[in-house]
């Protein structure tokens, strides 16, 4: 998708990235050829590109390299109705499906008959009802933190927590946790079979679920420019041949996880969990085959920015991204096969704190930095050197610290605000989380493909309020109100059709949400349910009604949401 104004600049640039392209093209074989001392010129604007045998400093220029013409293959954002109103349900239902659900429905009661049924006490089939109260009281867990999951049923003064009690017993939600299976027993027999050679999936007990939420993830959403790669490490004891170690992390040992996000909101927009050494690799590292299975441009289109840390970063991979018209910038090891070895002119130890060198080849950049610490990076994007500055605190002549604006490159200051994508998401799972401790390995990733699909559908929900000029809720607010809905999706005689989840429809009946008074502290009367002081009153029917902070102001509700606006 490309807005039409700016056609005609993109094909104005197209020639010059063509030209940059191909121009980096023949650096590369001439550097080989010379042993990195080729002195070709690069188009710019104008400047001819100094020799790549040496490190420069700020007073000597740099080209600017010609940005890439954007052209994805949807139009960036949410895939939804815009002018739609979409409950926290809807956006729920568009990661976990109506398929999904009852594909975990029908699994988890056939490894129920087979494991959890007795002589004495046969198995009950789940319903589509248990199955909503039991994510419900989940999703209610994350927010609400127990020490065990049988105090959210006890009783007392120090307990007596009323939503788990409203929604299920906790003996029949244990129960359906213990029978909690993503794939089938004939799919688990199949490829236990296999075990031992080159066609057995680890992975194949969380396939079903695994494939879908990828899916369901691309379809709703597509990125905007800046993108991000990381990894993302999900805690878990259990023993199993594919969970890490990882030193220095939070999380040491658990799952890890390869994950694009979009830079501006954290949307987690493909992901994939990593199986440990297998044969299907490119020689060329484990961070190069990362990025290429996640940039795939027939679904992604081209001219993205992308962004990534020091395991993923080498020479090989931004030129081979170049030809699939994705910019790159990130953090680079020294060791790297590629990076400049040439010592001239470069940063000396005792440098003051914001020097800058570097050095072009072709079509990549490489800066050192000095901060706190030597940064060093490479980037396909970004020009040398600006007039960009930060605020740092330095020692002064007298050892008394100061602040003090010292230069920075563009490609670092760009690198901190893009690069947090994937932290912003995990951040974002991490306040509410609803992983617990579980022995059984696929349950850990289950808890995270739900925690997937309720920060996706938080984020769409804020998409939506921000393009209609709206206050979004907080992501608490949205768990709390997707737990009552599910609870009363649970606790309704039948079960909606959920196949096409879409916006609201409303109905001849309109509520209007206003203040009693013109000051919120003002005229306060009592709700007419549960008579709770309330400040606010429908203009349909005049009668005071408490608020759940859902929706604005003066938002408009069908007479089938009432229930779930007003309490």
């Amino acid at each position: 998708w490309q807005p039409a104004k700016e056609r005609m600049d993109d094909e104005a640039s197209s020639s010059d990235e063509e030209d940059l392209i191909s121009a980096s093209r023949s650096r590369g074989r001439s550097a080989s050829r010379s042993g990195g001392r080729s002195r070709s010129s690069t188009r710019g604007e104008g400047t001819s590109t100094p020799a790549a045998d040496r490190w420069h400093g700020v007073e000597e220029p740099d080209i600017t390299p010609p940005q890439p013409a954007f052209r994805p293959r949807r139009k960036p954002g949410a895939q939804l109705i815009m002018t739609a109103a979409y409950s926290a349900l809807e956006l729920f239902q568009l990661f976990f499906t109506a398929e999904m659900l009852q594909t975990l429905l029908t699994n988890s009661n056939e490894y129920g008959r087979a494991q959890c049924s007795t002589p004495s006490k046969p198995w009950t089939d789940i319903t589509m009802q248990d199955m909503f109260g039991f994510l419900s009281v989940v999703i209610y867990m994350g927010f609400v933190k127990c020490t065990s999951l049988t105090d959210y049923w006890r009783g007392g003064k120090l307990y007596n927590l009323q939503f788990p009690v409203s929604v299920m017993s906790g003996r029949k939600w244990l129960r359906i946790l213990y029978a909690l299976h993503l794939s089938s027993a004939a799919e688990d027999s199949a490829n236990e079979a296999k075990r031992g050679t080159p066609e057995f999936d680890r992975l194949g007990q969380i396939k079903p679920l695994y494939m879908e939420m990828r899916d369901a993830c691309r379809r709703n959403y597509h990125p905007r420019r800046d993108i991000a790669i990381d990894e993302r490490m999900v805690a878990s004891k259990a023993r199993v041949m594919f969970r890490q170690y990882m030193k220095g992390k939070p999380v040491r040992w658990g799952f890890k996880l390869f994950v694009l996000a979009d830079s501006s909101n954290g949307y987690t927009w493909d992901f994939f969990v990593y199986e440990g050494k297998t044969g299907n690799i490119s020689g060329k590292g484990l961070g190069y085959d990362v990025v290429t299975k996640l940039t795939n441009t027939s679904l992604l289109g081209t001219g993205y920015k992308l962004f990534m840390d020091n395991f993923y970063t080498s020479p090989t991979l931004f030129q081979d991204l170049m030809q699939q018209r994705i910019w790159a910038c990130g953090t680079i090891r020294k060791n790297r096969l590629g990076y400049p070895k040439t010592t001239d002119n470069a940063l000396a130890p005792r440098a003051p704190r914001g020097t800058i060198r570097w050095l072009r080849t072709g079509s990549l950049l490489f800066i050192q930095w000095r901060d706190t610490r030597d940064v060093f990076l490479c980037s396909t994007i970004h020009t040398a050197h600006s007039s960009d500055t930060v605020t740092r605190k330095v020692k002064d002549s007298s050892g008394r610290w100061t602040k003090k604006d010292i230069p920075v490159p563009p490609a670092v200051k760009e690198y901190n605000q893009c690069m947090g994508g994937v932290d912003v998401s995990d951040a974002l799972i991490g306040y509410y989380q609803v992983l617990h401790k579980t022995r059984k390995w696929y349950k850990t990733f289950f808890y995270h493909f739900l925690d997937i699909a309720v920060v996706n559908a938080f984020i769409l929900n804020k998409e939506l309020h921000t393009a209609k000029g709206q206050v979004p809720m907080c992501q608490k607010a949205f768990r709390e109100t997707l737990a009552e809905q599910l609870m009363q999706l649970c606790t309704q005689g039948s079960v909606p059709r959920l196949s096409q989840p879409g916006p609201s429809q409303p109905s001849d009946l309109q509520h209007r949400l206003q203040f009693i008074t013109g000051h919120r502290t003002a005229g306060r009367l009592k709700c007419r349910v549960c008579g709770m002081k309330t400040a606010v009153q429908c203009s349909t029917c005049d009668k005071p009604l408490c608020f759940v902070p859902q929706r604005d102001y003066g938002a408009v509700v069908s007479d089938s949401e009432a229930a779930l606006t007003f309490t």
